[in-house]
């Protein structure tokens, strides 16, 4: 593209300091096709460096030509090159912000992630559109990994091709490899691996049932039973497990493993409770969970905490879940920050009107209620259209990015209701969010009760989000310069090469008519300045002469 630049201008520079005889000259030898070929060419070139500079935008957000323009041409001109620090001696703050900005752009499993096979994939079923990306799954996978296996599974046959099973990509590869596992151990029993006793006949691989729970079961009532499968051998192996931790790293990596197991089959036992309908039965899952693993905060529990109480309408309890939570050393989520914002909204937005509160000003509950939604504005841009249906919303990904549109769809999947249930919130969010960006003249750069918006989001949430989602996207970039003049060059050269193929003969008469009319102009000049010289003389002249000669 560059290149192809420079010899644009090169040959128009060329073409001034040609003489104009030699142009007209060399113009007159040439035939329509000339022209034809000439303004066809260079359309084709300018449409496909649109199309090239499109499609980067779409993908990067930026301009590939003034991309390279500021990286490479910038400092050969003697410019300053933005993205290296102008000093080495960078304050502390500065390095804490990017380091903030950096890690907030870390990718987090959904707390509230839907089960595969019971939800997913009967989405699929409907709609024939995937609501997961392999990105997403694939994060999916890693986690499974991490969580699910240790070092010494190679010592336990089930272990180990349930090790290899969240290795497949193919979903029926995994059920597959569960169902063997299961099968293994029913025919041939097994002997712990951590205190050497034997049951023959016995299922004790609790990762088999999960994944059986997650991806096969085709209804929450289905994936529940195998879930409570899962809880009776989780809970066997965690005891065994937890009376040798200290023997050996060994034995700490497989009670490390047969905790997260544990955890994530009561948390996945607690959210079918919800989606049944046994509400409070959850919240007493929930709870219990917590007390009992405290120091598990990365499983975000509490997230699905508020979720149920507020479906309880047991908004004390919501706002004693905040008030330990909701501290300035603990990472923000949306769900904290809008919950938040929801409980303040709940004392004023049935009595709320944006009349009154102008003649009259806000009242101070009301400045807490306008004040905690631009607080979670500014963390997260994004929810407020989904929460006032302004953009439709998608099945939520297995993963978020905190702050980007996926974070955005995960929390208003489940809590609009929440919002649709208190009189006047929404009216409240609706007149008062858009004032969070009059605060805040330039997120990018600064922000006002947060660390500044990270720029990553945009390019993770294509990754986590489906193609067939428009992903929102904060701030709105407007169509770089480059974009609109190679559009511009598009359009006039496709336009030229056009009229040129319709009416060769005349587009040839009128490119010779420019070049002589240029060297006309040029004569013209000239010799109106000779002119009003000769005039000024003229008149100088007569004045002196006193006579009556009048021009």
């Amino acid at each position: 593209c560059i290149a192809f630049f420079f010899f644009f201008f090169f040959f128009f520079f060329l073409l001034l300091f040609l003489c104009l005889s030699t142009v007209s000259m060399f113009l007159n030898t040439l035939t329509p096709k000339f022209y034809v070929a000439l303004t066809g060419t260079s359309s084709l070139i300018s449409g496909l460096i649109l199309i090239f500079e499109w499609w980067y935008f779409r993908k990067y957000g930026t301009s590939f030509i003034e991309q390279v323009s500021v990286s490479h041409l910038r400092p050969l001109l003697g410019g300053v090159d933005s993205s290296s620090p102008s000093n080495s001696n960078t304050s502390n703050g500065e390095a804490d912000s990017n380091r903030q900005s950096v890690s907030e752009c870390k990718v987090w499993r959904n707390p509230l992630n839907l089960f595969r096979g019971a939800e997913y994939n009967r989405y699929t079923w409907v709609t024939g559109r995937e609501p997961l990306t392999y990105y997403d799954m694939n994060l999916s996978a890693q986690d499974h990994q991490t969580f699910f296996t240790c070092d010494s599974d190679h010592l336990r046959p089930a272990d180990a091709i349930m090790q290899k099973a969240w290795r497949e990509r193919n979903p029926q590869a995994r059920i597959s490899a569960a169902h063997e596992a299961l099968e293994l151990e029913e025919s041939r029993g097994f002997i712990c691996t951590s205190c050497r006793r034997t049951g023959p006949g016995m299922k004790d691989c609790a990762t088999a049932y999960i994944l059986l729970a997650e991806e096969e079961a085709t209804t929450i009532m289905e994936a529940e039973r195998l879930f409570k499968q899962a809880l009776k051998a989780g809970e066997g192996c965690y005891r065994r497990s937890q009376q040798l931790q200290h023997h050996g790293t060994q034995y700490e990596a497989q009670h490390r493993r047969d905790t997260n197991v544990l955890v994530y089959i009561k948390r996945r036992l607690a959210m079918c409770s919800r989606k049944l309908g046994r509400t409070r039965e959850a919240v007493k899952m929930m709870r219990d969970l917590m007390k009992e693993f405290p120091l598990l905060s990365m499983f975000n529990i509490h997230e699905n905490l508020l979720e149920s109480l507020l479906e309880l309408q047991n908004y004390a309890d919501v706002q004693a879940v905040l008030a330990k939570y909701d501290d300035i050393s603990l990472p923000k989520s949306a769900t904290i920050c809008y919950t938040a914002a929801l409980l303040k909204a709940r004392a004023v937005s049935d009595k709320f009107s944006p009349e009154a509160a102008s003649r009259r000003g806000l009242s101070t509950a009301e400045m807490n209620a306008v004040e905690a939604i631009h607080r979670a504005v500014e963390f997260n841009p994004h929810v407020p259209k989904y929460l006032l249906e302004m953009k439709s919303l998608i099945l939520p990904p297995e993963h978020i990015l905190k702050r980007g549109d996926s974070e955005a769809i995960a929390y208003a999947f489940f809590h609009l209701q929440h919002w649709k249930r208190v009189e006047g919130a929404l009216n409240l969010l609706h007149c008062t969010w858009e004032g969070t960006f009059r605060m805040i003249p330039y997120p990018l750069e600064r922000g006002h009760l947060f660390y500044p918006y990270p720029i990553c989001t945009e390019t993770a949430d294509r990754e986590l989000l489906p193609m067939f989602h428009e992903v929102s996207v904060y701030p709105k970039k407007e169509l770089p310069f480059f974009i609109l003049f190679t559009a511009g060059l598009c359009s006039f050269t496709a336009m030229l090469a056009l009229l040129t193929y319709q009416f060769p003969e005349l587009m040839g008469v009128f490119a010779k008519a420019v070049t002589i009319d240029c060297s006309i102009f040029n004569r013209f000049s000239n010799d109106l300045v000779c002119y009003k010289r000769q005039t000024c003389r003229h008149l100088t002249a007569c004045k002196k002469k006193s006579c009556d000669i009048k021009i």
